[in-house]
């Protein structure tokens, strides 16, 4: 494919309508891209070489519009010195002369033509590039999106199903066990303090029901020595 059909297939495509229809946009993309900018670069040389041919027919037509002047300047002189055949001659070679430049004009304006198009070709494709450099940048950033979101999407599927929600159950089950069972360690045991203040509390007891035994003994006693 050549360069200006390559060029005018890029500037006509539609870019959203054939990622809309590419299995892979991302790739298909990257492949526009290094297309674009292949293209771009040959164009551009293409352009240069023309700027340099046109600077080189310019510096040819000044070349031979300067002889065309000195032909001239030779034919005035031939007819102030009242030579007409030798004018004559001098004028035939200014014709030839003449009839070059208008060619080289001729010529010049065709390259001034070509590359003021290459310019607006290549004005174009930068826009077309840059356009597609964006939309790359949209579907990387659309892509990672999409991959997270695909991700989430999974974690919560699996949060949701059966097995992940009884090993769940299980664990809090699990938990609530341990926590019975360091309740039960301690069960039925007082702290040191409370089994003091217990023990204050049965002395006291102690002592009161032995001094009802000792008053109830002493009434016993009375009672037996009156008899």
């Amino acid at each position: 494919m050549g360069i200006f059909t390559r060029f005018k297939d890029i500037v006509a495509s539609n870019i959203n309508s054939m990622l809309d229809n590419a299995e892979d946009p991302e790739k298909l993309i990257k492949l526009m891209i290094r297309e674009m900018e292949d293209t771009l670069i040959e164009i551009k040389s293409a352009c240069a070489n023309a700027i340099a041919n046109h600077k080189k027919v310019r510096r040819f037509l000044d070349d031979i519009q300067e002889k065309e002047a000195i032909w001239i300047q030779k034919a005035e002189l031939a007819v102030k010195k009242g030579k007409d055949a030798l004018a004559r001659q001098a004028l035939q070679e200014k014709r030839r002369y003449t009839r070059r430049v208008e060619g080289v004009e001729i010529e010049l304006t065709e390259l001034n033509v070509i590359i003021e198009q290459y310019r607006e070709d290549i004005q174009a494709l930068e826009n077309k590039l840059k356009s597609a450099r964006e939309k790359q940048r949209m579907l990387v950033q659309r892509h990672i999106r999409a991959k997270g979101k695909k991700r989430a999407q999974e974690e919560i599927r699996r949060a949701d199903s059966a097995e992940v929600m009884q090993k769940f159950e299980e664990l809090e089950q699990q938990i609530e066990r341990m926590e019975a069972e360091a309740d039960l360690v301690n069960y039925g045991r007082h702290s040191a303090l409370e089994g003091q203040f217990d023990a204050l509390e049965t002395d006291d007891e102690i002592e009161k029901e032995l001094s009802r035994l000792k008053s109830s003994q002493s009434l016993k006693n009375d009672d037996t020595t009156d008899a």
